[in-house]
């Protein structure tokens, strides 16, 4: 009788992957001239968020969830596990020794870290979407990672922070739900990393993650319709048109990265910015410290869409202009575009054209001699 094979060492010892720390160092690697600083910023903000998986999870039971600040008039109520989360995120980074200067959304101004010979410089809101605590909904920590462009040895400037988003070196979120993940990116790809409680290791599980190039799934508040401007309700319209699914949550961790992994688009068309059509997010300059602006992300060709949408109206059906021939048959077919009209070759008279047009709710741009334009 043959001998039995011994098992191998992956049926002896299943391998738990590749965790978070070792993934860091060997994409560290990559680069001959990284000195380590960045890496060590992705540390921080993983320790910060390990306590924050522990507290998240007994919200219920520790009275984390109550509010300690009543909701302002731009500003939700602030909630005890976002105060905890805010200083956990600030004691880590500063402790670090690779923080500059940190802007919370839990603090009005920047928080000085003292470290002022660090390069880097971190944006982020805390706990996003803390509001839904009581409620058991999913939230999550958002971050950004600049460098500096201030004096070295100096204090923090408000200009280290208002770079825009393409001077951004890393941004990423956790997601604190049924799994917490950590997703980031340092402008090579997306990587995603789940939380394994027992060993209180983040292992990598979405080595490459993308959004499908379409989707059929918006997340948008549409309690403020009515403060939309036209392109976005235009664009929702269509939304609904084709029979997409809305599924909002209210936590932007949460809302993106469901359409992370299913296709579709996140829509934040902000109320106090007046707009003709959706811009990318990464090309806008923000102007002062936690300034607002609308926010529109998601798969490729729904994106797409939304710049399509503020000028793509069908142009409303309209009998002929009685009277005027040939031109109100071309007016009554164009609708509002320019129509350039030879008073003298139809042989009519500006005043009549213009009270025709009128009589058909054209819209008059402007009356220039023998041309008009509707």
């Amino acid at each position: 009788m043959p001998p039995t094979p011994l098992p191998s060492h992956d049926d002896l010892a299943t391998p738990v992957g590749t965790t978070l720390e070792r993934y860091i160092m060997r994409k560290q690697a990559e680069f001959p001239f990284a000195t380590g600083e960045l890496s060590q910023l992705l540390r921080d903000i993983a320790l910060a968020s390990k306590i924050m998986v522990r507290e998240v999870s007994r919200a219920g039971l520790s009275g984390l969830s109550d509010v300690v600040a009543p909701e302002g008039q731009d500003t939700p109520p602030r909630h005890r596990l976002g105060e905890e989360a805010h200083v956990r995120f600030v004691r880590a980074l500063t402790n670090g020794r690779e923080c500059y200067a940190i802007l919370s959304k839990a603090s009005a101004d920047i928080i000085d870290t003292g470290n002022h010979d660090g390069r880097y410089v971190v944006a982020l809101n805390p706990m996003n979407g803390s509001v839904s605590l009581d409620f058991n909904v999913s939230t999550g920590t958002i971050f950004s990672i600049y460098r500096r462009v201030s004096r070295y040895g100096g204090p923090a400037r408000v200009e280290d922070f208002l770079q825009g988003g393409r001077a951004q070196v890393a941004a990423g979120y956790i997601l604190y739900g049924s799994s917490v993940m950590l997703v980031y990116t340092t402008g090579h790809g997306v990587a995603g990393f789940t939380h394994e409680p027992s060993l209180g290791e983040f292992f990598l599980s979405h080595p490459k993650l993308t959004i499908p190039a379409t989707g059929e799934v918006f997340s948008c508040n549409e309690g403020n319709w009515f403060d939309f401007p036209e392109f976005a309700r235009t664009f929702l319209t269509t939304c609904k048109e084709r029979r997409m699914a809305a599924h909002y949550v209210g936590s932007l961790a949460a809302d993106y990265h469901r359409n992370l992994f299913t296709g579709g688009i996140y829509l934040y068309p902000h109320r106090a910015v007046a707009q003709r059509q959706a811009t990318p997010a990464l090309r806008v300059l923000p102007h002062r410290l936690h300034q607002r602006t609308s926010w529109w992300r998601g798969s490729y060709r729904d994106r797409r869409s939304t710049r399509r949408a503020p000028h793509r109206r069908p142009a409303p059906a309209r009998a002929p202009v009685r009277g005027l021939g040939r031109t109100g048959a071309r007016a009554a077919k164009c609708g509002r575009r320019l129509i350039l009209l030879s008073i003298t070759k139809y042989q009519l008279s500006a005043e009549l054209v213009t009270s025709r047009c009128k009589q058909q709710a054209y819209q008059p741009i402007s009356c220039l001699g023998s041309l008009i334009t509707c």
